[in-house]
């Protein structure tokens, strides 16, 4: 099932393609609507979809604005528009289709098969990437495989300080100040870096052990290579120090 947001600044909009989409309501679920274009950006970076109906003309910014502020845009955008000339700069947009208002039946039934083959491409994507990370954590104990951007980043292991969460997203910090942001739950990066090194010190951090500088113990954090302060959570205190 296809998870869809629809953003709008006019409800009878939104309740007019929330008609429509039901009509493939097999295919596609709406999870969420919104009217204000601010609320709707801290919604999808911090829960994508699968798709997004985006109204292009909106009184505080613009569907092109709106897509700019977007810390990431990994799902389908379809744009929805009473005016024609902006079809083709929402494709340059790499808007997966857009809809000229009011949506007529037949084109929506075309967007919605665009949108299945899309989505299908990136299940199959993401298994193939799925399968060269696990085969390249068998082949290499010296680094990992990480999956960001459409690319698979190869990264050596001690060159990981420690992994922060926020959300949906996980932000891996390492030596000499580089980062690399994934749309990733801390959960799911914790399975793939290699336990004997790594350890989940807290709800939001994953550290690499072999890089911690100083545990403070009265204070209940730890001081890594590069300074920055973690806390130790008290109930993984005790799984901490066995573990260093």
């Amino acid at each position: 099932m296809i998870e869809a947001v629809i953003v709008d600044d006019e409800p009878k909009a939104i309740q007019s393609l929330t008609w429509e989409l039901n009509n493939f309501k097999d295919d596609i679920e709406i999870i969420k609507t919104f009217t204000s274009p601010e609320e709707a950006i801290t919604y999808l970076n911090n829960t994508p979809p699968d798709c997004l109906f985006l109204d292009i003309q909106m009184p505080t910014m613009d569907g092109f604005q709106f897509l700019d502020k977007l810390k990431s845009r990994d799902f389908s955008v379809v744009i929805t528009t009473a005016y024609n000339e902006y079809g083709i700069q929402a494709l340059k947009q790499e808007a997966i289709d857009y809809l000229l208002k009011p949506i007529d039946s037949d084109d929506l039934e075309h967007t919605i098969y665009k949108i299945k083959k899309h989505y299908s491409k990136s299940n199959n994507s993401a298994q193939i990437e799925e399968i060269l990370i696990k085969f390249n954590a068998k082949q290499n104990n010296h680094r990992i495989s990480i999956n960001t951007d459409g690319k698979l980043i190869f990264v050596e292991i001690d060159d990981i300080l420690f992994v922060e969460s926020d959300g949906n997203y996980s932000t891996i910090f390492l030596k000499d100040n580089q980062k690399i942001v994934l749309t990733k739950k801390l959960k799911e990066v914790n399975t793939i870096l290699p336990e004997h090194v790594f350890f989940r010190i807290h709800n939001s951090y994953i550290v690499n052990l072999n890089k911690i500088k100083e545990y403070i113990k009265n204070e209940g954090y730890v001081v890594m290579q590069s300074n920055h302060k973690i806390p130790v959570a008290r109930q993984r205190k005790s799984d901490f120090l066995e573990k260093i």
